[in-house]
């Protein structure tokens, strides 16, 4: 299918912006029951669509796990809808809050309301959950919800946009399809909350687009992930583990490790522990239904010229291809490559990689493993390895990231009881559960006076009775 044949023109998309914005101004707090079918309505389309979904994405990626993406696009989904369903009436209360001792018998108060139109631009590697999943949250903090999904997923942006329109009014939720540029004009509108979720280089494009309306963002962008093998490590336990992080979609995940910090002289272990994990992970890569294909051809170009970068520079390439098959011509699938010896100057390095190679740096101290992730930007995601419980206080009290899995890869990402979201350049803002709910709404502080009050002493003609009352409540705070 070509994206051509299902572009929202600039007045539909102008039309849909207006609707929405209308609509809220007439229901300005919908109440727990509308928004309670919202969300069931949303979980009907996914089980109606499922089908439907999990083959559209199969044929955009020219070949995708269908077990993949059962599990971290609807599973996610229907997991983040259920947790919002059970806790939704309890989000939606007023919460009473402390009132300093100087200022009652008044008390305070704070009155979650939505915030209006809230739009989202989602990416192609989780084309489904990274559209809806921060709808959820949206929608159950009472928000009109607009959603412009990726031109590089067509098939599963039309079927998306032709199911939403069957199971809501537009004026509730839409989806609006196109290419880049209707990505570009999105962003320009004057959204209540706009959330993306990218590059970091795009990102930085979105903000400054919405700082012209002053459109507060969620950022949700990505960077170099590391994962850290401690000197304590397991390896059989931890090089499988690593493996499936790296290896789920091909390594086209957001949180998925971009590379890998070793201690010095366990690399023969690890190349031999790894690839044993491979041969059981995916004991053939070209016709495998569990391997997936890497979305475009410029996208594996790209891959391809970072493995040839890094090969010029000096990087061993060590491939992890068990069934030794030719994947150089006729497939969209890349051979999982390990990248030994890589430095920082080579673009893999530089570069979010988002593909199933992994860069290894070795490294003597853990003083030095921990300059080395400080001396880049701030990650969306750090994995540590390892059974030292003093090493693991230690990397997270002195490293930044938007999330952490201790032990494991990318199970951060999937509680509904945990915020997610990213740290200086790997985004801003956090959504799932409470935090979603919260992130989409205005939590209106209300102080709220009572008939006894003493702030009658605090009004003019001033005396030294406020004097004296005042000198009181300073010693008091």
């Amino acid at each position: 299918m070509r994206t051509e044949q299902f572009l929202t023109t600039d007045d539909a998309l102008g039309q849909a912006f207006a609707a929405q914005r209308a609509a809220f101004a007439a229901d300005r707090h919908p109440s727990f029951s509308q928004r309670l079918s919202r969300l069931q309505r949303l979980q009907q389309l996914l089980q109606a669509h499922e089908a439907e979904f999990v083959e559209a994405i199969r044929a955009d990626f020219g070949g995708r796990s269908t077990h993949e993406t059962r599990l971290a696009e609807l599973f996610v989904l229907e997991a983040g809808l259920s947790h919002a369903r059970r806790h939704l009436r309890r989000w939606m209360r007023q919460r009473r809050v402390r009132t300093a001792l100087h200022f009652r018998p008044g008390h305070n108060r704070l009155l979650p309301q939505p915030l209006g139109v809230v739009g989202i631009v989602a990416p192609w590697n989780y084309p489904l959950q990274l559209a809806l999943g921060p709808a959820v949250a949206a929608l159950a903090a009472g928000n009109r919800v607009l959603i412009k999904p990726s031109e590089l997923t067509p098939r599963l942006s039309a079927a998306l946009a032709a199911a939403v329109a069957r199971h809501f009014h537009p004026t509730e939720l839409c989806v609006l399809t196109g290419d880049a540029e209707l990505s570009r004009r999105f962003c320009a509108l004057p959204f209540d909350h706009l959330v993306f979720t990218g590059s970091t280089a795009v990102g930085r494009k979105v903000a400054q687009a919405a700082a012209a309306n002053l459109t507060p963002v969620t950022l949700e962008l990505g960077g170099k992930s590391p994962a850290l093998f401690d000197a304590s490590v397991d390896l059989a336990q931890a090089v499988p583990r690593l493996a499936v992080g790296k290896l789920f979609n091909a390594g086209q995940t957001c949180i998925a490790p971009d590379y890998l910090l070793l201690p010095r002289g366990m690399t023969d272990a690890l190349v031999q522990h790894l690839q044993q994990a491979v041969a059981r992970l995916y004991p053939t890569l070209r016709d495998n239904p569990d391997y997936t294909a890497i979305v475009s051809d410029g996208h594996r170009r790209r891959l391809q010229a970072l493995l040839d970068d890094a090969r010029d520079c000096g990087a061993r390439l060590v491939p992890l291809n068990p069934a030794g098959e030719d994947l150089q011509s006729g497939t969209p699938k890349l051979v999982p490559t390990l990248l030994l010896g890589a430095t920082p100057a080579m673009r893999v390095m530089q570069e979010e990689i988002f593909g199933p190679l992994l860069p290894v740096v070795t490294y003597d101290t853990l003083d030095e493993a921990l300059a080395f992730i400080n001396a880049g930007d701030r990650p969306l995601a750090l994995y540590w390895f390892g059974r030292d419980a003093a090493a693991r206080e230690r990397v997270l009290r002195d490293t930044h990231a938007g999330g952490v899995t201790v032990n494991d890869c990318l199970w951060h990402m999937g509680q509904e009881d945990q915020p997610f979201g990213g740290v200086g350049a790997s985004g801003q803002g956090a959504y799932h559960g409470q935090w979603g709910f919260d992130r989409f709404s205005h939590l209106k502080p209300v102080y709220q006076q009572s008939r006894f009050t003493g702030a009658v002493l605090f009004r003019p003609p001033y005396s030294r009775l406020f004097e004296r009352l005042l000198g009181v409540l300073r010693r008091w705070v």
